[in-house]
C-alpha cells in the first residue's frame, strides 16, 4: 500500500471497507430499533411471566415473541460492536456499545422466568400442548433440551439462590481478569540494535517469534518472572474458580466438574479422554518435531523460547489482497461451485473489513446478523499467513451463511465445539493445493513450518492444556489443596513429557498455567483440539472422495444447532466419539513432518 503512515478510516478506500448499510442503513435507524427491543422485553415479561401454562397458544405465542425479540437484539448488537470495531476512539460507537450490553441485560431478564416455568408445567400437559397447537413441534428441540437439563435443575427457591451467587462465585475469575489485564505490568527489554521494548500481553508472542534470539530469551524470562512474582497470589485466584466449579457441579448432581461442563453440548467425557490419549500416543512425533526443529535452527540446546521463531524464513514475495483472493479461490476449489461463488459475493459485496486504520480493532473474526451476509474483520497484512487468515476467517463466515440459510433462527447459532471446523478445514485445503502447486522448495519449506506450527500450538499444546485442566479439577475434587509449587509441579511435568528430551524445558515455563485466561472458563480449550482434529479429517475426506465428501460436509454446513455437535459431524463423516479422527490428524501431522524432513534432507533417526 506504499505507506508506513498508518491511515485514518477516512482515507481507506471504499471497496475495502464491510457494508454495515446492509445491517442498518443508517445509525438512526439501530437508535429506533435499540429501543424496539427494549419495548419488546418489557412487553413479553409483562404479558407472558406466569402464564406460559395457561394454554398452547400462549406459550407459542410466547415463543415467537421471543424469537422476534432475539432477532432484533442480534442486529442490534452485531452492529455496535462493529462500527465500534471500525474506530474504537469513536465515542459515539462506544455509547452504542454500553447500550447494547444494557440490552443484552434486560433481555436476559426478561425471560429469565421461561426455563422455571416450562420445568413447573406437567409433562403430559406439554404433550397436549403439541397437539394442540402443532406450531409448538418447531420448538420441540429447545424444550426437550430444557427438560433433558431436568435432573439438573434445582428448585424455583435453590435456582434463585445459586443465580444469586453467581456474581460471588465469579470472583476470582473477575479478580485474575483485573490482576492479569490492568494490575500486572511487565518490564521493557532491548533488542539488539538496542532499541528498548515494553512487553505487553499483546506483543508477547510477536516477540518470541523474532529472530533475535537474545531477545526472545529476555522477554521469555521477563515475561515468566513476573508471574512468578505473584504466584502465591494467583494459586488463590485458580483454587478459588476450582472450588466454585466443583461447588456448582456437585449441586447440579453431575460426577464430575468435566462431566458438567460437557453436559451443555451433550458431549460425553470419553471424548475428552480420547483426544487426551491420542495425543499422548503421538508423543514420539512431537519429539521428532522438536528434534528437526533444534536441527533447523542449528543451535546447540533448543529451549521453550525457541519453539515459536520459525525454523525457515519465508519467501519472502508479497501477496496483494487482491491476490490472496484469487488464491483462496483457486486453493479452496474442491469444495465445489457453490461453495466459490459464495466466496465470491464475500469478496466483492462489502463482507469484509480488509486493511488496518488508526483505532481498528486488532486481529480478526467473523460476525454478523440472522438475516444479512456475515461480516468478517481482517488487518490484511501482505504475508501468506494472511492468506491463510483470510481463508480460516470465510469459512467461518460461510459456515454462518450456510446455517443461516437452511435454519430457522432459533436454530441457526452453532455450538462451540463445531465452531472452529469449517475455518481448519478452509486452511487445510488451502495448504494442500499450496503444496501442489508450489515448486520452490524454500516456499514448501516455509508451508509446512506453518502447517506444522498449526498442529503444535493448536492439537498438541490446547489438549495439554486441557491435561492440566482436568489433573488440577480432578485433584481439586479429591480435596488436595493446590499451592503455587504443586501447579508449578504439574504443568512442569507436563510440558516434560510433551515436548521430550531434545529440548531445555526452562524452569520458568512451569509458570504458565498463570497466564492462561481460558482456564477460568473450564474444559473450553480441548474444543480447540477436537474441532482442528475433525477438520483436518473432513479436508482429507473431501480431497479423496469429492463430491459426496462435500454434499455430506454442507449438510454439517447447514445444521446450524438443528442436532447436538456430534450428531452434526456424524452426519458428515467423523465420528469424534471415537479415536480415528485424532489419530488420522495425527497421520497428516506425520506426513507432513516426514516431507519437512525430506526437503531438509535431514535424518531424524
Amino acid at each position: 500500500m506504499g505507506t508506513n503512515k498508518l491511515r485514518t478510516r477516512a482515507e481507506i478506500p471504499a471497496q475495502y471497507k464491510w457494508n454495515m448499510q446492509d445491517l442498518f442503513a443508517s445509525d438512526e435507524l439501530w437508535e429506533e430499533e435499540a429501543q424496539l427491543v427494549l419495548d419488546l422485553a418489557k412487553e413479553a415479561e409483562s404479558c407472558y411471566k406466569g402464564r406460559l401454562s395457561e394454554s398452547a397458544s400462549t406459550l407459542l405465542d410466547f415463543f415467537k415473541k421471543i424469537d422476534e425479540i432475539d432477532y432484533h437484539a442480534e442486529r442490534v448488537i452485531v452492529y455496535a460492536n462493529q462500527k465500534y470495531h471500525e474506530d474504537t476512539a469513536v465515542s459515539k460507537y462506544q455509547a452504542y456499545c454500553a447500550k447494547a450490553d444494557s440490552i443484552g441485560v434486560a433481555l436476559a431478564s426478561a425471560k429469565s422466568f421461561m426455563e422455571p416455568e416450562l420445568l413447573a408445567m406437567d409433562e403430559a400437559v406439554l404433550e397436549q400442548f403439541y397437539k394442540d397447537e402443532p406450531g409448538l413441534e418447531h420448538y420441540r428441540r429447545m424444550v426437550d433440551k430444557i427438560y433433558r437439563d431436568k435432573e439438573h435443575t434445582l428448585s424455583a427457591e435453590m435456582e434463585a439462590v445459586l443465580a444469586q451467587a453467581r456474581d460471588m462465585a465469579n470472583v476470582p475469575s473477575n479478580i485474575f481478569s483485573m490482576f492479569n489485564n490492568a494490575d500486572l505490568k511487565f518490564p521493557s527489554v532491548r533488542d539488539v540494535e538496542g532499541n528498548r521494548i515494553q512487553i505487553t500481553h499483546g506483543n508477547y508472542i510477536s516477540l518470541i517469534e523474532r529472530a533475535d534470539r537474545g531477545l526472545r530469551k529476555d522477554v521469555f524470562r521477563a515475561m515468566y518472572n513476573e508471574y512468578k512474582k505473584h504466584a502465591n497470589t494467583v494459586a488463590a485466584m485458580f483454587q478459588g474458580h476450582l472450588k466454585q466449579e466443583a461447588f456448582y457441579a456437585k449441586v447440579r448432581k453431575y460426577s464430575s466438574d468435566l462431566e458438567a461442563a460437557l453436559d451443555g453440548s451433550h458431549i460425553p467425557v470419553s471424548v475428552y479422554e480420547n483426544l487426551i490419549h491420542a495425543v499422548h500416543e503421538a508423543f514420539p512425533m512431537m519429539h521428532r518435531y522438536v528434534k528437526l526443529r533444534k536441527k533447523l535452527l542449528g543451535v546447540d540446546e533448543l529451549h521453550m523460547y525457541d519453539l515459536y521463531v520459525p525454523m525457515v524464513a519465508d519467501a519472502g514475495s508479497r501477496i496483494s489482497f487482491e491476490q490472496a483472493k484469487e488464491i483462496v479461490l483457486e486453493g479452496l476449489k474442491p469444495m465445489g461451485d457453490e461453495y466459490v461463488s459464495l466466496l465470491k459475493e464475500g469478496f466483492e459485496h462489502g463482507w469484509i473489513d480488509v486493511y488496518e486504520n488508526q483505532g481498528k480493532r486488532s486481529g480478526a473474526y467473523s460476525w454478523g446478523a440472522y438475516g444479512t451476509h456475515p461480516y468478517v474483520l481482517l488487518n490484511y497484512q501482505e504475508n501468506l499467513n494472511n492468506v491463510f487468515t483470510l481463508a480460516h476467517e470465510m469459512g467461518h463466515a460461510l459456515h454462518s451463511w450456510y446455517s443461516d440459510e437452511y435454519q430457522p433462527y432459533i436454530y441457526a447459532g452453532y455450538k462451540i465445539f463445531v465452531a472452529e471446523v469449517a475455518s481448519t478445514c478452509n486452511e487445510a485445503l488451502l495448504i494442500h493445493y499450496l503444496m501442489e502447486t508450489t515448486e520452490d522448495k524454500k516456499q514448501k519449506a516455509y508451508l509446512i513450518n506453518y502447517f506444522l506450527e498449526q498442529f503444535r500450538t493448536t492439537l498438541f499444546r490446547q489438549t495439554m492444556f486441557a491435561e492440566f485442566e482436568k489433573m488440577t479439577h480432578g485433584l481439586q475434587e479429591q480435596g488436595e489443596t493446590l499451592t503455587a509449587d504443586r501447579l508449578c509441579e504439574i504443568y512442569y511435568g507436563l510440558n516434560r513429557d510433551y515436548f521430550g528430551n531434545d529440548i531445555c524445558v526452562d524452569q520458568e515455563i512451569e509458570m504458565e498455567w498463570a497466564r492462561i485466561p481460558h482456564f477460568y472458563t473450564p474444559f473450553y480449550v480441548y474444543q480447540y483440539a477436537t474441532g482442528f482434529s475433525a477438520a483436518i479429517a473432513l479436508s482429507s475426506r473431501i480431497l479423496e472422495q469429492g463430491e459426496s465428501a462435500v454434499e455430506d460436509y454442507k449438510k454439517f454446513l447447514k445444521g446450524g444447532s438443528s442436532m447436538y455437535p456430534l450428531d452434526l459431524l456424524r452426519m458428515a463423516g467423523v465420528d469424534m466419539e471415537r479415536r480415528e479422527p485424532v489419530e488420522n490428524a495425527l497421520k497428516v501431522f506425520e506426513q507432513y513432518l516426514n516431507e519437512m524432513e525430506r526437503l531438509m534432507e535431514y535424518d531424524a533417526v
